[in-house]
């Protein structure tokens, strides 16, 4: 079995594991940081809308020698606005210019079509008005927030509201890193940056979804013992399924990333940007914010209930007492574990034990 392996398993069995709960302060603040960040850029560079969202036209010219910069040059000039160049592959120009009506679309062409050397006849023109451009954008937004409030609604039931709350907190994070990148980045926001956002809330809710139900499991009757607090259990749901976490998103990030960095950068094909940039970063955040921000939050809400803060206080009181850990459980997944094998734990000193498969036998050869 490979090292990786060897760790996963480790860790779900809780012989070794990281105090994420713990040290969630430091967690927050890179949050916070990160999310300030985002915000400014937004609110300095803003985003870069598409056409789609403020209306404009899309230009095709046929092959010509021109290149990219002098043909962004000779748009801006013909329209008075700023102007978006890209070279496809066949020579040919793909030239984009937002907030023009379709009046001064047919001028606009044949300016292009004399700087450019071509007939005005081949250069294909696509219009989208500003009227349509508004309706698309209150439908990108209607559709986020119709997911959003499904979300929330789903883990309130299937979990508590305490969980719902978490995972919005994680999702609106997950979106306002994605959206400040865009703005510092300054790439064009379309529908298939909109297609992406919701694709990597669909990634990001995945994980989260596996470590509360992990969460749920365990906590089963957590109130009749005195061995461990709701955030050593919610710590010990963290690192059992960190490895899963860990290998679903790099699985997930190695084809963005070709899209991106290859697709993108290397040939040169823009319009990938458009999806890929936000699958990229949406991943990264979501992950980041499956572990290190949602579960976390969770374990700060339950802490305040006035029965967690009475476990913890009798969870602590033993422990300052030195007393040893009884066989005292709560449902399997407090069940006890032999005195010598304590676990070796990084981070905080007491973890909840893993499931004894073999309680009852005598520690001895039988005979």
């Amino acid at each position: 079995m490979s090292k990786l392996g060897n760790l996963g398993a480790r860790l779900h069995r809780g012989e070794v594991s990281y105090d994420f709960v713990g040290n969630r302060k430091i967690w927050y603040g890179i949050s916070i940081l990160i999310t300030i960040t985002a915000i400014v850029g937004l609110a300095v560079r803003g985003l870069n809308m598409g056409i789609e969202f403020q209306g404009g036209a899309v230009f095709t010219t046929p092959k010509t020698s021109v290149s990219v910069s002098q043909a962004e040059e000779y748009a801006e000039e013909a329209s008075g606005h700023d102007a978006i160049v890209q070279g496809l592959g066949n020579g040919s120009l793909r030239i984009q210019i937002a907030g023009i009506d379709t009046d001064r679309s047919d001028q606009i062409k044949e300016t292009l079509a004399e700087d450019l050397k071509v007939d005005s006849e081949r250069i294909n023109a696509e219009l989208v008005g500003p009227s349509w451009g508004d309706q698309i954008a209150n439908k990108a937004w209607q559709g986020l927030g119709i997911f959003l409030i499904l979300v929330v609604i789903y883990l309130a039931i299937a979990f508590e509201w305490r969980m719902a709350l978490a995972a919005f907190v994680a999702l609106i994070h997950d979106i306002t890193i994605t959206v400040g990148i865009y703005a510092l980045v300054g790439f064009e926001v379309t529908p298939g940056t909109v297609i992406g956002l919701l694709t990597i809330l669909g990634y990001s809710l995945y994980d989260t979804v596996v470590v509360f139900d992990s969460l749920k499991e365990q906590t089963k009757e957590i109130t009749k013992q005195t061995r461990w607090t709701y955030s050593d259990v919610a710590n010990r749901s963290i690192n059992s399924t960190l490895v899963r976490s860990i290998n679903t998103t790099v699985v997930a990030l190695l084809p963005v990333a070709g899209l991106l960095f290859i697709g993108g950068g290397v040939l040169g094909a823009g319009m990938l940007n458009d999806i890929s940039l936000s699958l990229f970063v949406g991943l990264a955040a979501g992950a980041y914010s499956s572990i290190f921000i949602a579960t976390p939050l969770v374990a700060d809400l339950k802490e305040r209930e006035p029965q967690m803060k009475a476990l913890k206080k009798r969870v602590l009181a033993k422990r300052e007492k030195g007393e040893p850990l009884e066989a005292e459980t709560a449902g399997e997944s407090f069940a006890d574990e032999p005195e010598d094998a304590a676990p070796a734990v990084v981070g905080p000193r007491n973890q909840p034990a893993p499931r004894n498969r073999g309680r009852g036998r005598p520690s001895g050869k039988r005979r």
